[in-house]
């Protein structure tokens, strides 16, 4: 398929400001700069080269041509296909991008970084004066993406498990892998009134993306939209668990609380060693 503007196929430049006006959209963001980054940062940049392998229904189908215009969609795009590591969904992110707000002058831990595509976005929301630190595991990707974001000059590159290393203080942590909790370093590491967004999967059927953010003691916790992502490597052991939620408790939660801050109540409804989810307000 090719896409038609006006009788005529789209060109790239078409095909990229479109694609921009939708993520726009779907952030549900007032930010005006949103829709001028997704349309200045090449999304065919950060993949292999085309034609390219579309996910859908856990199949991929290979793009006719090499024409970019054919990524430019709401689709997930193979990063390493035979590992089932992919570029994320657009909108989804989109969406998490509205919710957490990147501003001016933040310092923004991304993890699990792929080769880098988000990563960008986020480091231009992030100018002037803020800067990424961009965490990812596999070492090809995180070659990759060292070579991809370049040009971003307030971009870090670190290749290995975010899990075990230690993570500066940030204002924004933006996680790529699905975890069990959030490790306590990542906690300790969130500024206060800073956000952390991340695929939470207590359990194998219950897959949602949860936004913290720190208060003087404890988190704001809200559930937002389903969200499936690759198990963090170093963050899915239930073995700390003593208590997992249901799917209805898990969509309910209002508040986190670290162990050592405070022990767990009868509002808890997933409890592991150093953090527990509440229903309750903070």
């Amino acid at each position: 398929m090719e896409t038609a503007v006006r009788g005529k196929q789209a060109t790239i430049e078409e095909a990229r400001a479109f694609f921009a006006r939708l993520m726009a959209a779907a952030s549900n963001s007032a930010d005006p700069r949103l829709e001028r980054i997704f349309e200045l940062v090449p999304r065919e940049a950060f993949l292999p080269p085309g034609p390219w392998q579309i996910i859908l229904n856990q199949h991929y189908v290979e793009t006719p041509s090499a024409n970019p215009v054919f990524i430019y969609q709401n689709v997930l795009v193979a990063l390493d296909a035979e590992k089932g590591i992919n570029n994320g969904e657009p909108y989804l992110h989109a969406a998490w991008i509205g919710v957490v707000e990147p501003k001016p002058g933040d310092r923004i831990c991304h993890i699990g970084a792929g080769t880098g595509y988000y990563t960008a976005i986020l480091a231009m929301l992030a100018l002037p004066g803020g800067t990424v630190q961009a965490y990812e595991i596999d070492r090809d990707l995180a070659r990759k993406a060292r070579k991809n974001l370049k040009p971003f000059g307030n971009v870090k590159v670190i290749a290995g498990d975010a899990t075990r290393l230690p993570v500066a203080q940030a204002d924004l942590i933006y996680v790529n892998a699905g975890v069990t909790a959030p490790p306590l370093g990542w906690l300790q590491a969130l500024a206060l009134k800073g956000r952390m967004i991340f695929p939470w999967r207590p359990t194998e059927k219950i897959g949602l993306a949860v936004l913290l953010t720190r208060r003087e003691s404890g988190f704001d916790a809200r559930a937002l939209m389903s969200s499936w992502f690759i198990p963090s490597v170093g963050a899915s052991d239930l073995r700390s668990c003593t208590k997992l939620p249901e799917p209805a408790q898990a969509r309910s939660i209002r508040s986190a609380w670290l162990a050592s801050e405070r022990e767990p109540d009868e509002t808890a409804v997933a409890i592991y060693a150093h953090l527990w989810f509440s229903t309750a307000s903070g």
